[in-house]
């Protein structure tokens, strides 16, 4: 089954660019577009779709307005519309909002044709989007905006095991499962047990969200482990 793909941008010439794209992959099929984010969600309740390449400025509704609601109405199930936040160096506080509204991951909107493709599946598979090293160069850009101090207390971090939090810090340090795995001296596939439990236990949908959350309950301190 093709991956059904949606392209919500105000830019009709920019949608055209990633449909000419998307277009020419036997496993990719763009199902629907829209210019605004009011128009996304009325068509995403009408229209099957796997990935939203979301813009971020939009008239009416912004991409991360939009991103929120998908979330909220999808219920951040199996089946629902994963989210890719489409940014710009210049507008990368955008993409902290975005990941924090439930959106898999962010990507600049001059990424090259195969990281494009390459994040739509692995969003699609439930992989996340955001490569550790681009963690941590968003950790970078955003570290005025995250908590220096105690942070917003998270109770259900309490319920993770020592390896799991020791292994929650090294996420949000932007380490993959191999590169943890071998700072662990365990197996990768242990790795990505511990992930999984830890997911399953804050009720986060992906990494990304974990990165989120360990900066924001002070886990891990903005500018320092």
């Amino acid at each position: 089954m093709a991956i059904k793909v949606m392209l919500v941008d105000d830019q009709a010439l920019l949608r055209t660019g990633f449909k000419m794209v998307l277009s020419a992959q036997p496993d990719m099929v763009v199902t629907a577009e829209a210019g605004d984010g009011v128009e996304a969600l009325d068509v995403l309740r009408a229209t099957a779709v796997d990935v939203v390449l979301m813009d971020v400025r939009m008239p009416r509704l912004d991409g991360v307005e939009t991103t929120r609601r998908i979330c909220q109405e999808g219920g951040g199930g199996p089946g629902d519309p994963k989210v890719l936040i489409l940014t710009t160096f210049d507008l990368d506080e955008y993409a902290f909002s975005g990941l924090k509204a439930g959106a898999a991951g962010f990507l600049l909107k001059d990424v090259p044709p195969d990281e494009l493709l390459g994040a739509i599946r692995a969003v699609h598979s439930g992989d996340a989007v955001v490569a550790p090293s681009t963690t941590r160069r968003l950790l970078d850009r955003f570290v005025d905006l995250l908590p220096a101090g105690p942070g917003t207390p998270h109770p259900e971090i309490d319920l993770l095991t020592d390896r799991e939090r020791e292994v929650l810090m090294l996420i949000a340090q932007g380490l993959s499962n191999g590169e943890i795995a071998a700072q662990l001296f365990v197996s990768e596939a242990t790795v990505k047990t511990h992930v999984g439990r830890i997911l399953g236990k804050l009720g986060l949908r992906d990494r990304v969200q974990a990165v989120v959350l360990a900066y924001e309950t002070g886990l891990v301190r903005a500018g320092g482990h």
